[in-house]
């Protein structure tokens, strides 16, 4: 069965379980969705209403982008434990001689980089639906505000988790221009992700206090 197929309380159970998989990157792309999902039910509200006609199509465009966001972070969770696998394996290869030594830094080198593409993806699919809630926070129901400001934390927290799955796993590799590279989507992704989300929240509080 395929994580994301279990029930809430057999993903829990399995995510504190004492084995690799799933882990923090699968709980990032779990909480992601959420975050979107509560996005989506805020434009569902939304949309049919009078009081909200002429921003009603844009609102149906934000729940379509919406719902794909959620897809694929919902596909994130199995993809992030299927990149683990073949790293936990990596780490397990022999090294006594010198070409053992020498196999096992390379592999471990290819499956790093595989295993940060995961959590990186993740990392890009909460930059996009804290922009969806940014908008939906301006466009979608008053009266579910609050939900916005729920779904962008959660985002938010996915942004910071996936963002640590990365920088665990380029701990072990030494293409320095892999590393440069990276670190600075990672840094644009967080800095600006982060700086909309607390700006989201901060509008929604204001206005349900």
């Amino acid at each position: 069965m395929s994580l994301v197929d279990k029930s809430c309380r057999e993903f829990i159970e399995a995510l504190s379980a004492k084995v690799p998989v799933p882990g923090g990157g699968g709980a990032a792309a779990l909480g992601g969705a959420i975050g979107i999902a509560l996005s989506t039910m805020v434009g569902n509200f939304t949309v049919g209403k009078k009081k909200y006609a002429d921003v009603e199509d844009e609102v149906k465009e934000l729940i379509d982008k919406g719902l794909r966001i959620q897809s694929d972070l919902l596909d994130l969770v199995a993809k992030d434990a299927e990149a683990f696998e073949p790293l936990s394996k990596a780490y397990g290869l022999p090294n006594n001689t010198d070409e053992e030594k020498k196999h096992k830094a390379e592999v471990l080198e290819k499956e790093s980089k595989n295993a940060c593409a995961v959590p990186m993806a993740i990392m890009r699919k909460a930059y996009e639906g804290i922009k969806v809630h940014q908008r939906m926070g301006q466009i979608g129901s008053r009266l579910l505000i609050s939900d916005v400001g729920c779904g962008v934390v959660f985002l938010r927290a996915a942004l910071i988790a996936a963002k640590l799955n990365v920088m665990i796993n380029l701990n072990t590799i030494k293409d320095e221009e892999f590393i440069k590279e990276t670190k600075k989507e990672m840094d644009f992704l967080v800095e600006d992700g982060i700086k909309v989300a607390d700006e989201v929240y901060q509008s929604v509080l204001s206005q349900i206090s």
